[in-house]
């Protein structure tokens, strides 16, 4: 399959991210990679593509992996700071996916509810990679966060890493893929206010990061 660079129009800057990363760039600029935001596909072209696949067309399916591809890898990365583990729970999620499109209700939207799964993954990759660390940690020094290559290198990622999978999860889906706390909050079976919460404190805590690379 051929790897494609997705995009959608961006949302006006939110005012909390502003305070944190202090960019003279959108936050989901911020987050993406140059030119990784072309136009996406249409609603339409996607429902198409969504009832073509489900009867069986793999050049559907082809069509619905370049489309977001590059935004469920980058989502992932972000969340678990390795490249070639980012890259497997891009992939493993989008085969999940497929195998559930037979009940995927086409109404629905498809990138939102791949890019759930792909941040559930990260989260639970992330969350089981820590508690191995913590039992390595008894018995050899620690070693490198990652094993595969960073394919970003920014002050924004960086400070990304300093935070807990919980806390770059929502921020990652706010500002990359652009959903909004309720929708974030339905994706990980949280409440809103505690989507809001999370999205506050990880923020603060990006921002005195940030603050500290700045001097």
């Amino acid at each position: 399959m051929v790897h494609a660079q997705p995009s959608a129009a961006p949302r006006a800057p939110d005012p909390m991210l502003a305070r944190a990363t202090k960019p003279t760039a959108s936050p989901a600029q911020a987050m993406s990679r140059p030119g990784e935001r072309a136009s996406q596909p249409s609603r339409r072209a996607e429902s198409a593509w969504v009832r073509a696949a489900q009867r069986g067309s793999a050049e559907a399916l082809e069509a619905l992996f370049r489309a977001h591809w590059s935004r469920a890898h980058r989502a992932a990365y972000l969340i678990v700071h390795d490249a070639a583990a980012a890259e497997d729970i891009a992939q493993e999620a989008f085969l999940s996916a497929v195998r559930a499109l037979d009940r995927f209700d086409r109404r629905r939207p498809f990138g939102p509810w791949l890019h759930r799964i792909v941040v559930n993954r990260a989260i639970d990759y992330a969350r089981a990679r820590a508690l191995r660390s913590e039992v390595r940690a008894e018995v050899e020094p620690a070693g490198p966060a990652g094993d595969g290559a960073a394919p970003y290198s920014d002050a924004l990622t960086s400070a990304l890493g300093t935070l807990s999978p919980e806390h770059r999860a929502v921020i990652v889906m706010r500002y990359l893929l652009e959903l909004t706390p309720g929708e974030i909050g339905r994706a990980l079976d949280l409440p809103r206010g505690t989507v809001n919460s999370r999205l506050r404190r990880g923020l603060d805590a990006l921002g005195a990061h940030l603050d500290e690379d700045a001097r």
